[in-house]
């Protein structure tokens, strides 16, 4: 039976990002130098180039900077890949309707690639707007180097400025991951367990992928690893935790000064730190692994586009591209969320034609202000977009609106008129067709992911049986354990959202996070002894 899908609550606001302010003067300084340079020497209809390599300033802001080098450099090859893709087809066709379907099978790419990598927000909407948006650029092939330079040059300017604040705040990344895996135990510690746990572990697992994909192993990490294996600790065993002193340590984070030491290092931290490195050198699942679950999200992602451009062409709105991006922004892990999505997008576009009708009369004052008016909608789009989806629609609406007029302007009315049309057409077919392409094979995720939890819980389980098992394997298992766990939360809630299929074995997830999370407690339990907490005192390394 399909499920009921939600009204309330789509809209509300919620806590804006931690580091809210990092994308949005991020994109600011990418956008501003290439924009201004244009400004300068008369060539604004080259900035639509220049946004698609400044705006890859926006992604893998809480990667560590080892990690994000090569975050960003992907990025920007993926944005000139996709831009020189359409610039081609552009070139050699004017058909609108091949224009749309290279369009669709692009942004079926892009949604795919970005979530099987997690690259994090944006994801794919991005490199879809860009990349839609050129393919209906008029071109010749003479002329793609030349508009690929600037989108390069941009790219090489954003990924400065993605690193540049590493020479400030080295780790700041892991700093953070740390103190919000942190405080996140203290959270559920001061809820008296009550909580669900799921929420804590993910926020520690995150911080281990942090710290893990850091590469090197620098004093500083190791006593990062050692305060994540306290916020662990605090979850195992949560009546036995000063959640106090995890907030202090988590403060402490803040800035650049020292990382606050926990306690001499015994055994029990040495096997941990083993642990650590044999996590570190197992390889990671190939690509193509990851790929095959995600055939159900790009077969939506390419037949959505592509309808909901055709549909646009059909009506002829004019504009068939922006149709095809809203209907890429849609999909999400499962039905649910893509409603909720879909609504966020429609609201939030509605509110920012309006907010366009408004502003239009200053952006027309001349190029200057068109430039500013961008940076501005730029800024309040990152800034917002963390509250809520729709909130940052409505900066990023009138922010693309205005990219359209730089290479002359329009008319404000026209522009409105195409632009709720096809937001509502794209919002509709895409829906539409997220209903009619389920993904049959959640429930089937949903038993990989039991299974997996089952055999990670019997290779702990093994391990503790034993009398003094090999140093770091415990940690390893342990650490396996966790990640499964925190994989079965999140193939679980997705498949929860997905219409006509079989009911989920929920008691069976629940048992198994029961038995798994049991099963991690005693694991911590046996690699150390537990400190006095209660009178202030600290053996060498305090475990539950």
């Amino acid at each position: 039976m399909p499920r009921r899908l939600p009204l309330t609550g789509v809209l509300r606001l919620g806590r804006p990002s931690d580091i809210w302010f990092k994308p949005a003067l991020s994109v600011v300084a990418a956008v501003a130098p290439p924009n201004l340079t244009l400004l300068a020497l008369d060539r604004l209809d080259l900035a639509m180039y220049t946004m698609a390599g400044s705006l890859c300033a926006l992604y893998a802001h809480n990667r560590p900077y080892a990690a994000r080098a090569r975050a960003l450099a992907w990025v920007v090859l993926g944005m000139l890949g996709g831009v020189a893709a359409a610039l081609v087809t552009a070139a050699l066709t004017d058909r609108a309707a091949v224009l749309v379907t290279v369009g669709a099978l692009l942004a079926s790419a892009q949604k795919t690639l970005c979530d099987a990598t997690r690259i994090g927000p944006p994801g794919n909407v991005v490199l879809t707007f860009i990349s839609s948006a050129s393919l209906f650029a008029p071109q010749t092939l003479a002329q793609v180097p030349g508009h690929l330079a600037p989108a390069a040059a941009a790219g090489v300017w954003a990924w400065l400025v993605g690193m540049a604040p590493g020479l400030v705040r080295p780790h700041g990344p892991e700093r953070r991951a740390t103190a919000q895996a942190l405080n996140a135990a203290a959270a559920y510690v001061e809820a008296g367990g009550t909580q669900p746990r799921a929420a804590a572990y993910a926020a520690v697992q995150a911080a281990w992928q942090t710290l893990l994909s850091t590469g090197t192993r620098s004093q500083a990490r190791r006593a990062l690893e050692r305060l994540v294996v306290r916020a662990e600790i605090a979850l195992a065993a949560p009546a036995d935790t000063d959640p106090a002193r995890l907030r202090d340590w988590a403060r402490a984070l803040r800035g650049t000064g020292r990382v606050p030491r926990t306690g001499h290092e015994p055994r029990a931290v040495a096997d941990e730190l083993l642990g650590v490195d044999a996590e570190a050198g197992t390889p990671g699942q190939p690509l193509r692994l990851r790929l095959r679950p995600l055939t159900p999200l790009a077969v939506r992602t390419a037949l959505g586009c592509a309808l909901a451009g055709y549909a646009s062409l059909a009506l002829g709105i004019g504009r068939p591209y922006w149709a095809l991006v809203t209907a890429a922004s849609l999909y999400q892990a499962n039905i649910t969320l893509t409603w909720s999505r879909g609504v966020q997008r429609i609201v939030g576009n509605i509110a920012g034609v309006l907010l366009f009708a408004a502003v239009a009369p200053l952006a027309h004052l001349g190029p200057a202000a068109l430039v500013l008016c961008c940076l501005a909608f730029n800024f309040g789009a990152e800034a917002l977009i963390s509250r809520n989806y729709w909130l940052g629609s409505v900066c990023v609406t009138p922010m693309a609106l205005l990219v359209t007029e730089f290479t002359g302007q329009q008319e404000t009315g026209r522009l409105i008129t195409e632009r709720v049309m096809d937001t509502l057409v794209g919002a509709l077919v895409g829906f539409a067709v997220a209903v009619a392409v389920t993904n049959r094979r959640a429930g089937d995720r949903v038993e990989q992911a039991l299974t997996a939890v089952d055999r990670a819980r019997e290779d702990a389980a093994r391990l503790l049986a034993q009398p003094d098992p090999e140093p770091g394997a415990l940690e390893s298992a342990r650490r396996g354990l966790a990640a499964a766990l925190v994989d079965l939360r999140a193939v679980a809630d997705a498949a929860a959202g997905e219409w006509w299929q079989r009911a989920l074995p929920q008691e069976r997830v629940v048992l198994a996070e029961q038995s798994g999370h049991r099963t991690l407690a005693a694991t911590v339990r046996r690699q150390g002894p537990l400190g006095d907490r209660r009178t202030g005192t600290e053996t060498e390394d305090v475990r539950p």
